[in-house]
């Protein structure tokens, strides 16, 4: 397991149970005060900074590697995101970035599409997917959980290049620089990756609904 920078193994799971500081939930980037702590090495502090940003990275990740059959993975790559973040986190600003949680969620980002260009995700035929998603809601879907099961379907049938901006903006509200900047594209292949995605997933809407 990858060992975090507390001297023992990191266990994002785990980190930051503690009643005193639910800062996961808050939707505020960290403070500067903590952050500023966090980039001399304070340790208590980047403690502060893995529960703020845990659930994103884990959310943004889980996402990108969505039935792709490697779902263990999701742990071991936030590990390797809070691992890189420690590494890099006294040089954050020096490049002119101010966006703390976009800096982030582009290494979780980056790190999720090597995997997959590496080892791209094992073909699930989608008459399967449905059987078994059918099977395990059979009396008591409904129509909201028909489309949301479409759009998940048509997230992870996305390449992972338009599968990240497509994330970036729609579920986590980074800006088109940012997701430009983020990815190294140029602004209009964003904008154009963006469209052509908002496209797939609205077919794959209208054909849930044309089965109705």
């Amino acid at each position: 397991m990858t060992r975090g920078t507390f001297g023992a193994p990191l266990r994002l799971l785990d980190v930051g149970r503690s009643q005193s500081a639910r800062v996961a939930d808050d939707p505020r980037d960290l403070d500067d005060l903590t952050l500023a702590r966090a980039m001399r090495g304070d340790r208590q502090a980047f403690r502060a900074l893995v529960e703020r940003y845990e659930r994103p990275v884990f959310a943004l990740l889980g996402r990108m590697l969505f039935r792709s059959g490697r779902e263990s993975l999701v742990e071991d790559l936030a590990q390797e995101t809070f691992v890189r973040i420690f590494r890099f986190l006294p040089d954050f600003g020096s490049d002119g970035r101010t966006n703390l949680s976009a800096w982030i969620l582009t290494i979780a980002a980056r790190l999720a599409i090597d995997e997959l260009r590496r080892r791209p995700p094992r073909a699930e035929p989608l008459e399967v997917a449905l059987a078994v998603a059918a099977e395990c809601a059979a009396d008591e879907r409904s129509d909201r959980r028909r489309v949301a099961d479409a759009i998940e379907r048509a997230v992870a049938e996305l390449t992972p290049e338009y599968r990240a901006v497509f994330l970036l903006r729609e579920v986590h509200d980074m800006d088109y620089e940012s997701i430009a900047e983020a990815l190294r594209l140029d602004l209009g292949t964003v904008k154009s990756r963006l469209s052509r995605a908002r496209a797939a997933l609205r077919r794959a809407l209208q054909g849930t609904y044309d089965e109705r």
